[in-house]
């Protein structure tokens, strides 16, 4: 079996075990963050998580594109931006943004960790080397389905990362209670940290525009539309005045 092969197996089996995880995700709440409780095995600080997690995905990427022979290519260098701007930012930001006193599963960590290597060498490897020579030669730069997806992408990016501002500036310094949210998309729905970031990754995939970016996408569905349901539905459960019309991911829709 020789590379193309094995990635178009790898690709076909990774978009069906989304659906798998799309449908299992509506029965249990991975145990992480508010749904996470003791005696599920060994855990670790969510900080030290969070890095273990995303940092692969920023490092072999990087690994990738320097081991290309697209290196000069500005197209492959342009995603290899988005990319590393996601990455970045999740790997060495954003963990150190969190509560130090809060842990994370060791099981959570391993599955995220394993889905961020094989999502990764998907997402590099078409970019800078199976994908045929003139799918992103300077040109796409002026295809409309580039220009919209990149507009997506960097739109989601700002909903997610506003989300998320927003949801640490309601703790108190040293606290770790959880309040209702009230700014921002926040009025309309439980979870626009979790929308800005399917936009953002289904942004990824109108860019791309192959199988690869897409399959990323149902995948980023699969895990945050089920989590954004049980988001919501705690915080139902949770806050007896919370406010009814508010819908779980999507406003006025779902």
């Amino acid at each position: 079996m020789n590379e193309s092969q094995f990635f178009n197996f790898l690709l076909y089996l990774f978009g069906g075990m989304a659906a798998v995880v799309f449908i299992l995700l509506f029965f249990v709440s991975a145990p992480y963050g508010r749904h996470s409780r003791p005696g599920r095995g060994a855990r670790i600080s969510n900080r030290l998580g969070w890095l273990l997690m995303e940092a692969p995905a920023a490092i072999l990427f990087f690994a990738y594109f320097l081991l290309s022979d697209r290196k000069t290519d500005l197209v492959p260098i342009f995603f290899l931006i988005l990319w590393q701007s996601h990455y970045l930012y999740r790997a060495f930001v954003y963990p150190f943004t969190l509560q130090k006193k809060r842990s994370m599963t060791l099981t959570v960590v391993l599955f995220a960790l394993i889905f961020n290597i094989f999502n990764t060498y998907i997402q590099a490897r078409w970019i800078f080397s199976l994908s045929p020579e003139m799918a992103y030669t300077i040109d796409w730069f002026k295809d409309f389905r580039f220009i919209i997806g990149a507009m997506m992408f960097y739109g989601g990016y700002a909903l997610n990362w506003y989300a998320d501002r927003l949801l640490r500036l309601l703790r108190q310094p040293g606290g770790a209670e959880y309040t209702i949210p009230k700014k921002g998309l926040f009025r309309l729905v439980s979870c626009p940290n979790y929308l800005g970031e399917i936009i953002q990754w289904f942004g990824w995939a109108i860019a791309l525009w192959a199988i690869p970016g897409l399959i990323f996408a149902l995948w980023t569905v699969a895990n945050l539309l089920p989590r954004a349901r049980s988001h919501h539905l705690w915080y139902r459960d949770t806050f007896p005045d919370y406010p009814r019309e508010r819908k779980a991911l999507i406003p006025y829709i779902y």
